[in-house]
């Protein structure tokens, strides 16, 4: 049963002003304690009969709600009963508490408060209709505004302004939930637009200024409206409401602007308002652009906020360059001097929007000047900024494959001094650039290589975890160019020196895999300089091989027998330990590289007997394993992976959440003799055959069992042409056919073929060639659904009420006009068929007032049918 408070309780209640001073004084850590105790209060006065202390523990409950998140939603009923209180003061409370607490689709009481409301919005306090006007906006919902809007309506002319403007801001969310009302209130929002009241001008020119962010070809036909407001009043604020309409109806219709842009300057020129000024030029540069005079104008009022102490200003005048720069590129050039003196601010905001310009003026000829400031401005900056300055840097010159690049030598130089930076977190950027310019770029290997080197050899940087990326990408570039490295010794005493344990699993796998390029081009090298004839010879410093540089070495001395057996034992040394690494990729790929050193000790030290023959073979082995990296690595389309055809009976679904079903009723019992690799080779004895016996009937058993899961679930399988065939082993994934191998073919071309170079046609100066893919690539091509907006009901609206009665009315003319056409013209046909023969003289009379009949009829169908057109939203003839 409820317990209600007593009198006692009643009498010394707690005001909202207790319970603020109580929490005030609360020792830290004790405040959720009071206000659970405060709640509970709470619970027990609200329940009371009495107005006055129910009020007050609403009052408080709302407050709590607002700043310490208290739930209030047990109150809902609660804010209903105490809101048809004939006190103002109640009814102030509990409209509060519904404005702040009710969920318009899930508070289940909101339907409940239909009637006090309407009952309040007919009122004649204003301050009650006032409260209802501002509880409907706040918690409306399309029940709401279905039953509310002839309520609404009646407001839109009320006689109190302060009445009128209520409703009008109200309006914009019974639109949004009941797009119906607007056949009903529209045409009164627009009758407002002539009020004298200042109040209710502001309030319909903001709400029309918010309908036209969704559509705003429908409101067109009140651009003369609109343009009377521009001309004549002297608002501030309204002003710059209506400057903003006028951005969005300006590009929909071209003599718009041509009627606007006076007036815009006028206002830009005379006013004192920073803000009206700004909205004028923010107008004229987004949609006036063309209008050359308007501009300038703009451009110059621009500068007087670039030359302001306010931060705020100043910071606007860049904004607007930064706008204007779309268009006007000539405006961010003349005021280059403010803008890179802006880098230098103590604003953040502001030194972000002037880095955004300077990026904006970087061109081929001022790339290089441009980076070469930046940097020197990052280097006695904060990290902060260090880094943004840097971001923009890469962005701007990797964009759209490196356009504004010709010097790629200076870029690559560039990328290794930006990694050398202290404060550098942009390692990933870097070591993406560096991968992709030796992919794309041929020309600049040989300069990728150097700076790669001499990012590997510094033992400094490996301490620097922001910069592992960067480390990653050096090694590999020395790996994968090493032919072009002029010390292959040297680039592997890099790679395995102690300080790469600070590196971190994956770059240190990559090191490692360096590593193995290195070992395999110098093993190739010395074999090479073992049999040639001229091995004796010294090497010039680029020697070539059917056209393509194999080795760039400033002497042969480094590949003598004794110095690669050095550096086989440094490899070995270093690597050996690795093999037993807890690190996955570190441990396959070490492994990897003392499997070859054991092809390189049979090659080396091999002489006699089955040592020749196996040197023979790990010869052969090591040279395809040189081929192989041989083979120049390009670019691949971000879009190839689509590219690829699904294989023929392959099914994918998109959801495999029956996965489980699927395979649950089946086990599978592995073998507990079952090994991946089997290390050595077992004798002939019963112990092996047995074993052998062993595992070939599990075999059997397990291939039987997948047969029958095969045929039971075929979906989750590939289709097989000999599923019905028995065999010992498991069934074959897909089966061989002809198409494949003609699909390979296709695949092959296709990559060959989006490897093309494809050159600038009038190219000015000469260019490194950057090898680029298919235009899709940077970006998925992917189907757009259209987007379903929530204005489109109301811009509906909107063209019926301003333009949809004429057409009905032109529409229901035509029709009626037709037929009377066709029933005059079936009553003259059967007449002529009885009157023939004997009005033969009076036919051509009678045809002549056909005739005559018949063109005002024409007439008027063309009218009608001309009629049809003005659904679309037309300007009226001021603009003419």
């Amino acid at each position: 049963m409820a317990v209600v408070p007593s009198l006692m309780d009643s009498l010394f209640q707690r005001s909202i002003d207790d319970v603020i001073k109580g929490l005030r004084l609360c020792p830290p850590g004790t405040e959720s304690i009071f206000i659970s105790k405060s709640l509970d209060e709470i619970r027990r006065e609200i329940k009371s009969t009495d107005p006055q202390t129910k009020a007050t523990a609403l009052h408080k409950l709302t407050y709590l709600h607002s700043l310490h998140s208290a739930d209030m939603s047990w109150a809902a009923f609660h804010s209903v009963e105490l809101s048809s209180s004939s006190a103002h003061s109640y009814k102030r409370v509990a409209f509060l508490s519904a404005s702040l607490s009710f969920n318009p689709s899930t508070t289940q009481v909101i339907l409940l408060l239909t009637h006090q409301l309407r009952k309040d919005l007919s009122s004649t306090n204003p301050h009650d209709v006032s409260l209802a006007l501002s509880t409907l906006s706040a918690i409306c919902n399309p029940d709401l505004a279905r039953d509310l809007t002839p309520d609404v309506f009646a407001l839109l002319a009320s006689g109190k302004p302060f009445v009128r403007k209520k409703a009008i801001a109200a309006v914009l969310r019974v639109f949004e939930q009941y797009p119906d009302a607007v056949r009903v209130c529209f045409k009164r929002v627009v009758e407002n637009l002539e009020s004298d009241d200042i109040g209710t001008l502001s309030a319909v020119v903001g709400l029309f200024c918010e309908l036209t962010e969704k559509e705003p070809r429908s409101y067109l036909p009140l651009a003369p409206e609109f343009y009377k407001i521009l001309v004549d009043c002297r608002n501030n604020w309204v002003l710059i409401k209506v400057i903003k309409i006028f951005a969005k109806l300006a590009p929909l219709e071209p003599r718009l602007g041509k009627r606007v842009v006076e007036p815009i300057c006028d206002h830009m020129a005379r006013t004192g308002a920073k803000s009206l000024a700004f909205e004028c030029v923010r107008m004229i540069v987004t949609s006036l652009s063309e209008y050359d005079s308007a501009v300038k104008l703009a451009v110059a009022k621009l500068r007087e906020f670039l030359l302001e102490d306010d931060p705020n200003l100043k910071y606007l005048g860049l904004q607007g360059l930064t706008i204007v720069s779309k268009t006007n590129m000539w405006a961010v050039l003349e005021n280059k001097e403010l803008v890179v003196k802006a880098l230098s601010d103590v604003d953040v905001n502001i030194k972000v929007e002037a880095l955004r310009l300077v990026m904006c003026m970087v061109s081929e000829d001022n790339v290089m000047e441009i980076s070469r400031i930046l940097i020197s401005q990052a280097l006695k900056s904060d990290p902060e900024f260090c880094n943004e300055i840097l971001g923009h840097v890469l962005l701007t010159c990797s964009r759209n494959f490196y356009e504004v690049v010709f010097d790629f030598d200076w870029y690559v130089s560039f990328l290794g001094e930006m990694a050398r930076i202290p404060h550098c977190q942009k390692g990933n950027e870097i070591e993406n650039q560096l991968v992709d310019i030796g992919m794309r770029v041929k020309d600049a290997r040989l300069q990728l290589v150097h700076i790669a080197r001499e990012l590997v050899i510094d033992p400094a940087l490996l301490g620097n975890q922001f910069i592992h990326g960067v480390l990653g990408a050096a090694a590999w570039v020395s790996g994968e160019y090493i032919e072009l490295s002029r010390n292959p010794f040297e680039i592997m005493e890099a790679l395995l020196q102690p300080r790469t344990s600070l590196l971190t699993p994956s770059v240190r796998a990559v090191y490692i895999q360096s590593a193995f390029k290195v070992l395999t081009f110098c093993l190739s090298l010395y074999l090479k300089l073992s049999v040639d004839t001229v091995a004796s010879q010294p090497l010039s410093d680029t020697e070539l091989d059917n056209g393509n540089v194999v080795v760039a070495s400033s002497s042969t001395h480094l590949f003598t027998k004794e110095s690669f057996v050095n550096l086989v034992n440094l490899v070995e040394t270093n690597l050996g330990p690795l093999a037993g690494s807890n690190e996955v990729e570190v441990q396959e790929r070490a492994s990897n590289v003392l499997g070859l050193i054991k092809l390189i000790k049979l090659i080396v030290f091999g002489s006699e007997g089955d040592n020749v023959k196996g040197g023979v073979e790990a010869s052969e082995m090591v040279k395809l394993i040189f081929d192989a990296f041989s083979e120049d690595l390009g670019p691949v389309s971000v879009n190839a992976q689509e590219r690829v055809p699904i294989p023929d009976g392959l099914v994918l679904k998109e959801n495999l959440g029956d996965l489980d079903d699927v395979c649950g009723d089946t086990e599978f019992s592995l073998p507990s003799s079952f090994s991946i690799v089997k290390l050595q080779k077992m004798d002939a004895t019963g112990t092996s055959d047995c074993t052998s016996k062993e595992e070939s009937e599990t075999l059997t058993e397990s291939t039987s069992l997948l047969a029958e899961h095969r045929k039971r679930h075929g979906l989750y399988y590939l289709s097989s042409e000999n599923a019905g065939t028995a065999s010992n082993d498991y069934p074959p994934a897909i089966e061989p056919k002809d198409k494949d191998a003609d699909e390979a073919e296709d695949l092959a071309r296709l990559t060959e073929e989006s490897l093309v170079v494809k050159k600038k046609p009038n190219q000015a100066r000469i260019r490194p060639v950057v090898v680029k893919l298919d235009d899709g690539e940077g970006f998925n091509v992917s189907a757009k659904k259209r987007e379903v907006k929530g204005g489109d009901l109301i811009s509906g609206a909107v063209q019926e009420v301003l333009l949809g009665n004429e057409a009905t009315a032109a529409t229901s003319s035509r029709k009626r006009e037709s037929s009377k056409k066709s029933r005059e013209r079936n009553k003259q046909q059967h007449g002529q068929g009885k009157e023939r023969k004997s009005q033969s003289t009076g036919k051509g009379k009678e045809h002549d007032g056909q005739g005559q009949r018949e063109k005002p009829k024409r007439k008027s169908r063309q009218r009608g049918d001309g009629a049809l057109p003005a659904q679309s939203p037309v300007i009226p003839d001021f603009l003419l």
